[in-house]
C-alpha cells in the first residue's frame, strides 16, 4: 500500500534564487500596510494583512484517532489522544468593515495544545502548540513570491479599484493577469487569475458548513499531503442558519456562527490527502486541485466544538490577541513549496508589528483555559 504514496524528499521543492530578495519586499509592504491600517482600517487598531476580520474565537477539542493505517499515523497523528484547541473563524480579506464588502472567502485557524516536540519557529520552539491556517478552497491564487509582489499590492488596494465600478474592476483584472505590466505575454498569470475567479465565486454560507484546506502541500511524516478540515455530515445537517445573505445586514457571518454554537455542539473531521502523483498533485503549483480519485481524504482526527457562548466583545478581543501560523508545527508537518515557505517570515513579522502597534503582549498561550477561562 505504501508504494502508491510519493515519499517526501527535499528536492520536491524548487529553489528560487530571488526568493530572499522578493520576500523582503513582501515583508516591507506588509509591515507598511499594518502600520497604515491603524488609521485607515476603520477599527482603531492595527489589522492583519490577511484575514483581518474575525468572526469568533471558539473552544474545541481534537481527538486523534486510534488504529490509523501507518501511512496516515504520521507525526502528531501517530499518537492517539485528546487535545484542547482554539479555533478562529475569519474572512480572508485584508480589510475590515461590513461583510458585504469583504467577499465569502473564509478561514479556519486551529491551535492544538499539548503537542510534544519543538516547532519550526526558531524564536518559540517549545510552546507545545500546533497550528493550522486553512482556507475554504482546495486551491490558492498565487504560486510564487515573485507573483505575490503584485498580487499583494492589488489586494491591499482592491477597494480603490472596485469602488470605480466596471472600469476599476477591468483594470484590477488586467493588472492581475499582466503582473501590473511586468510579465511577458507568454508568462501572464492566467492560472492564478482563474484560481482567484474561482475563489471569488464561492457562495456565502455559514462558516460551520465550509471545508477548509491547507493553502498548499505539507509534509506528513514520510509523505506529503494536503490537510482538510471538513464538517461532520450529521452536524452539518443540523445547522439551521445555512445560507448567508451579506446584503441583509452589516454583520451576517458572526451572528449565524454565534447562534448555532449557542444551541448545539458541532464537529469537523480533520482529513489527510496523501500525494500519489507529483505531476497531477504538484507541490509548487497551488492553483491545481489535488484529485480525490487519485487519493481520497482520510479522517485522522475529530475536531469537536462544544455548545458555547461567543457573543461577548471580550471574545473578539481575545481572538485578536492570538497569532496563528502554518509554521507553528513540528518538522514532520513542515509546509512545502515556495509560497508556503514565504509565509513563515511574513506571518512572524506581521504578528510582531500588529501586536506592537496594538500594545498587546505577544505570547503563545499554553492552554485554551488561559485564553478563555476555565
Amino acid at each position: 500500500m505504501a508504494a502508491q504514496f510519493v515519499p517526501y524528499t527535499p528536492d520536491v521543492e524548487d529553489d528560487d534564487p530571488r526568493f530572499d530578495q522578493n520576500l523582503q519586499t513582501v515583508i516591507d509592504k506588509t509591515e507598511s500596510y499594518i502600520t497604515e491600517s491603524v488609521e485607515a482600517g476603520g477599527t482603531g487598531g492595527a489589522l492583519r494583512d490577511a484575514h483581518a476580520k474575525g468572526y469568533g474565537l471558539v473552544r474545541g477539542q481534537v481527538k486523534i484517532l486510534n488504529g490509523l493505517p501507518p501511512e496516515y499515523a504520521q507525526g502528531i497523528y501517530a499518537t492517539p489522544g485528546t487535545h484542547d484547541a482554539l479555533i478562529r473563524f475569519s474572512n480572508g480579506s485584508p480589510h475590515a468593515g461590513a461583510d458585504a464588502r469583504l467577499g465569502s472567502a473564509t478561514g479556519l485557524a486551529l491551535k492544538i495544545f499539548d503537542i510534544d516536540g519543538p516547532t519550526l519557529l526558531e524564536d518559540e520552539p517549545d510552546t507545545g502548540t500546533f497550528d493550522y491556517a486553512n482556507i475554504n478552497a482546495p486551491i490558492f491564487f498565487c504560486n510564487t513570491v515573485e507573483h505575490y509582489l503584485f498580487i499583494q499590492e492589488l489586494f491591499l488596494n482592491a477597494p480603490a479599484y472596485f469602488s470605480q465600478g466596471r472600469p476599476g474592476a477591468h483594470r484590477f483584472f488586467t493588472e492581475f493577469v499582466t503582473g501590473k505590466g511586468t510579465l511577458d505575454q507568454d508568462d501572464w498569470a492566467w492560472d492564478e487569475f482563474l484560481a482567484f475567479l474561482r475563489l471569488s465565486k464561492i457562495p456565502p454560507v455559514n462558516v460551520l458548513l465550509s471545508s477548509y484546506w491547507t493553502m498548499g502541500a505539507v509534509r506528513h511524516g514520510d509523505y506529503m499531503a494536503k490537510v482538510r478540515i471538513t464538517p461532520d455530515p450529521e452536524c452539518a445537517a443540523a445547522v439551521i442558519r445555512r445560507a448567508i445573505d451579506p446584503a441583509s445586514a452589516p454583520e451576517v457571518f458572526r451572528p449565524a456562527l454565534q447562534a448555532e454554537l449557542q444551541e448545539r455542539p458541532y464537529a469537523f473531521d480533520i482529513q489527510v490527502q496523501l500525494c500519489t502523483d507529483l505531476e497531477r498533485m504538484p507541490v509548487e503549483d497551488t492553483t491545481v486541485e489535488w484529485p480525490e480519485q487519485l487519493s481520497p481524504s482520510v479522517t485522522v482526527a475529530k475536531l469537536r466544538l462544544p455548545q458555547q457562548d461567543i457573543s461577548g466583545p471580550e471574545n473578539l478581543e481575545k481572538m485578536d490577541s492570538l497569532s496563528f501560523t502554518p509554521w507553528r508545527v513540528t518538522a514532520e508537518h513542515a509546509p512545502l513549496g515556495n509560497i508556503m515557505r514565504a509565509r513563515k517570515e511574513v506571518y512572524r513579522r506581521s504578528s510582531i508589528a500588529r501586536h506592537k502597534l496594538n500594545q498587546q503582549p505577544r505570547t503563545e498561550p499554553r492552554s485554551a483555559d488561559e485564553v478563555l477561562g476555565a
